[in-house]
């Protein structure tokens, strides 16, 4: 009777494991008003651009104060290679987080906050960015403005 239980046991945590290597990797649509998010980013321009791999400028000048906003949201959280992150969120971004709408939506809204929360540590190294988007709603209407220039692509996961 032990040795069934045991089988069936080990089943229940194999079968899930297999199972989600066959997933695809979704990720839930924003939303936000991605017309709404682009007014928005006026506020941002001052630090980001969003310019395009192929270098085609999406939005902003030519701030340079943070990074390139192309491919932010629905992607992995300090991603871009062609900028030095602080410790705190290059920390985060190494253990492969994403940023879905409700991390980016919190993060702008309050980013040494967000980034010592996520951490689980009150010390942890203030964010470079120091301006806070004091709407919720401007700051989901902006992660639909940036997705919208960029959505991630739906992946097979490997096995």
């Amino acid at each position: 009777m032990n040795k069934i239980i045991t089988a069936a046991a080990a089943l229940m945590l194999v079968a899930p494991a297999h199972a989600e290597n066959h997933e695809t990797t979704e990720m839930a649509a924003p939303s936000g008003d991605v017309a709404a998010g682009e007014k928005a980013f006026r506020q941002c321009v001052s630090c980001h651009i969003v310019k395009n791999d192929a270098g085609e400028l999406l939005a902003g000048s030519k701030a340079r104060s943070g990074p390139n906003l192309y491919g932010a949201a629905g992607h992995q959280i300090a991603g871009r290679d062609d900028y030095k992150y602080g410790p705190s969120i290059a920390k985060i971004g190494a253990d492969g987080m994403i940023w879905d709408e409700e991390s980016f939506v919190a993060y702008v809204q309050d980013p040494t906050g967000w980034l010592r929360e996520t951490l689980g540590d009150p010390d942890a190294k203030r964010s470079k960015m120091t301006f806070k988007v004091r709407k919720a709603d401007n700051a989901v209407d902006l992660y639909a403005f940036l997705y919208s220039l960029k959505p991630p692509v739906k992946e097979e996961k490997a096995e």
